[in-house]
């Protein structure tokens, strides 16, 4: 008899649900399960009749471009209640199902757990009551439970990234953009709240993307001085040529105290201390809105395929699990176990123990806070006393969006370390030249390159065969003692002719590193190259449009 899988969503929608709804209809059905619908989530559940409806491989296509869920979702004062659950186990029952795959955040997902634990009980009460069988009780005595994460605010511990996360970050940057021309026109600076009433992630990811000269989240809170250190760091941007601030504000960003900040707050700051023209632009549940990204809908897929053989190879004695993406791998980790991680985060927020909610969010969170911290401060070390070297960026081969981001970060990372960042412009043909071709790089120099495609200090496929005693000797007279290439397989091929001429040439005896960066994605050592995921949105965005057309 084949198995039957039923595929709930609940009340917070991200992009990206549909990808996962038709993976799990379309991958169950493959295996040869019968697969039903819930609407409404769990309200669906309990009201059972037309809401529990059997899907079909038809009943999921043209749905992967879809934002939202075609099966709805609703919050449900019912489920909390046992009389609810009750009404709920006697509708699964009567179809014969007892696999469930729920797509939602940890309230859902405890939800979904608790159910799960008290499914003998309700059995038991059921029966007495005369509303199943024995035999209905014998065949469903046991209730299986696989999660998938869906929340744009990327807040569940287990998993690095949530579904619905990427579309949402697409649609602050695509806002930002939209506002960059005009604040800089008119020298204003732009202060933007994004959601996360308890995680900063979007917050904090969009503050790097974005160039944003300040950030409040709620996991690491400004110091108490915070309303001077932020008009010194705006007057010191101007002072550098910069026309534009922006702000970004987690929607419940707090202070040290636990206060929250508002939007409003900051613009009176801002006024009153600096007299900047400024203005609030609060984006709301546009950032829920719009087609999925790419990555989004491969990871929908990825988590729902998954989802599914989690649950044909659950055995009775196997604990709820959630599907999450630890690197680039899907893997099944135990639900309460990532739902108590996550509530230990805001008891440490709640303690006022910022250090441990920042380590508890995981290394990513961490790291994009070190780099958002090192790429933002403006406060370079001195180059005498640091030790400082000299280091040199360059790009080679085809250009791809993200390698002006890469430089930026390049610049402003040596900058802050005390070294001297030079920028050699059309890669190999530029060391070879010379003079104005490498480039002292300053601070200000590579403002509002992260936004900005193709390659700023240009790009040439040219590799250094045959050029070796110029390249040598350009290195030598600027004293270059470091190398980053940026590029795809010709990066790689330039620095391994460089490097095996060292037993030639002294001045190739330094560091070279390679940062891959193609959008073909095909070059080693990397699961990611820089480029890749612009290009496949592009692509998805192209055929969702090619899509509309047919279809007329």
């Amino acid at each position: 008899m084949p198995k039957i899988l039923k595929l709930l969503s609940f009340f917070f929608i991200s992009p990206g649900m549909n990808a996962a709804v038709r993976a799990v209809v379309r991958f169950g059905i493959y295996l040869g399960c019968k697969v039903f619908f819930i609407r409404e989530g769990y309200q669906g559940m309990v009201d059972g009749g037309h809401n529990i409806q059997e899907a079909t491989w038809a009943s999921v296509s043209g749905i992967i471009h879809m934002g939202g869920t075609i099966i709805g979702s609703a919050r449900c004062k019912d489920f909390r209640e046992k009389e609810g659950r009750l009404k709920a186990a006697k509708h699964l029952i009567e179809r014969g199902i007892t696999n469930l795959v729920v797509i939602g955040g940890d309230g859902s997902l405890t939800g979904a757990n608790r159910f799960r634990s008290e499914w003998p009980e309700l059995l038991r009460d059921l029966k007495e009551a005369g509303q199943i069988t024995e035999e209905e009780a014998h065949k469903c005595a046991y209730l299986n439970i696989v999660g998938m994460v869906g929340s744009i605010d990327n807040d569940f511990c287990g998993t690095d990234m949530t579904i619905g996360t990427d579309s949402a970050l697409h649609r602050i940057i695509e806002a930002v953009d939209a506002i960059r021309f005009t604040a800089s026109s008119h020298q204003r600076t732009f202060i933007m709240e994004v959601m996360g009433r308890h995680c900063g992630y979007l917050g904090l990811v969009a503050g790097i993307v974005s160039e944003a000269d300040f950030v409040f989240i709620p996991e690491w809170p400004p110091e108490n001085n915070w309303p001077e250190k932020l008009c010194r760091k705006l007057m010191e941007s101007r002072d550098n040529g910069q026309r534009l601030n922006i702000i970004i504000v987690a929607e419940g960003a707090i202070d040290r105290d636990g206060n929250p900040i508002t939007p409003d707050q900051i613009k009176k700051v801002v006024v009153d201390n600096l007299k900047q023209d400024t203005r609030i632009t609060v984006l709301g549940h546009v950032q829920r809105g719009g087609a999925p990204s790419a990555f989004d809908r491969v990871l929908g897929c990825r988590m729902g395929a998954e989802a599914v053989l989690a649950l044909m190879e659950a055995t009775p004695d196997t604990e709820a699990c959630v599907v999450s993406i630890v690197g680039n791998s899907s893997v099944r980790v135990p639900l309460m176990e990532c739902v108590e991680k996550t509530k230990a985060v805001t008891e440490a927020m709640a303690n006022k123990d910022w250090k441990l909610a920042v380590e508890l969010r995981g290394k990513g969170f961490m790291r994009n806070l070190e780099t958002y911290r090192m790429l933002s401060k403006n406060k370079p070390k001195n180059l005498q006393e640091s030790g400082g070297r000299n280091l040199a960026v360059m790009n080679v081969g085809a250009p791809s969006c993200g390698a002006n981001a890469a430089i930026r970060s390049f610049v402003r990372t040596c900058i802050s370390g005390g070294h001297n960042a030079f920028g050699i412009h059309t890669g190999v043909e530029g060391l070879v030249k010379g003079g104005e071709e490498i480039q002292l790089m300053k601070w200000g120099d590579v403002n509002g390159w992260v936004s900005q495609g193709g390659a700023l200090l240009g790009t040439k496929r040219t590799l250094p065969e045959g050029k070796y005693e110029e390249i040598a000797q350009q290195l030598k007279k600027f004293n270059i003692e470091g190398l980053m290439i940026i590029g795809g397989f010709e990066a790689f091929q330039a620095s391994l002719q460089l490097a095996e001429q060292r037993k030639n040439y002294p001045q190739f005896c330094i560091p070279i590193a390679v940062l891959p960066a193609t959008i073909s994605n095909n070059v080693p050592g990397t699961e990611f190259s820089l480029g890749a995921d612009t290009a496949l949105n592009e692509i998805s965005e192209i055929c969702d449009r090619i899509r509309q057309s047919a279809q007329g």
